[in-house]
């Protein structure tokens, strides 16, 4: 499936449904498509896409489009970054704040356990997610700079 023929399909798609949730899934392939048309990839790597499109069986009739499509764009969206490095806009801010949380909630019970323990918690998700968040920024700033980022 080309890249105009996968854009083709999904605002095809976006016209034939009314539930928000599947047109805010087709709307980000679009988009990530888009992205791709106006990056210069070289032939090769175009090819590679969209033979991955076609791995996805993006023109199937799934029961359940919905589920089927979200499996499909974040499939397609790991083959991105997997392969060429590629990531969307605020992939690594969201990705560090969850690690910010996990290890602020592990640190407001190990080393803040000496305030009161909800206060020691909160304290510690609060600056761990702050933390994470303002890694996760320097990260995408450096993938946009770098021009990895969709």
């Amino acid at each position: 499936m080309t890249l105009k023929n996968a854009i083709n399909f999904f605002e095809s798609l976006e016209a034939e449904t009314s539930s928000k949730f599947e047109i805010k899934i087709y709307q980000e392939f679009i988009q990530i498509i888009t992205s791709l048309e106006n990056k210069n990839l070289s032939d090769t790597k175009i090819q590679s896409i969209e033979a991955e499109l076609d791995h996805l069986n993006l023109k199937s009739n799934p029961e359940n489009r919905k589920k089927y499509y979200k499996k499909a764009i974040n499939d397609f969206k790991k083959y991105l970054k997997d392969t060429f490095s590629l990531t969307t806009k605020g992939y690594y801010t969201t990705f560090y704040g969850g690690l910010g949380l996990v290890f602020g909630l592990l640190f407001g019970v190990a080393i803040l356990h000496n305030l009161e323990r909800s206060l020691g918690i909160s304290l510690g998700l609060i600056g761990g997610m702050l933390v994470g968040s303002i890694v996760g920024r320097s990260k995408d700033a450096q993938a946009k700079a770098a021009g990895n980022m969709l």
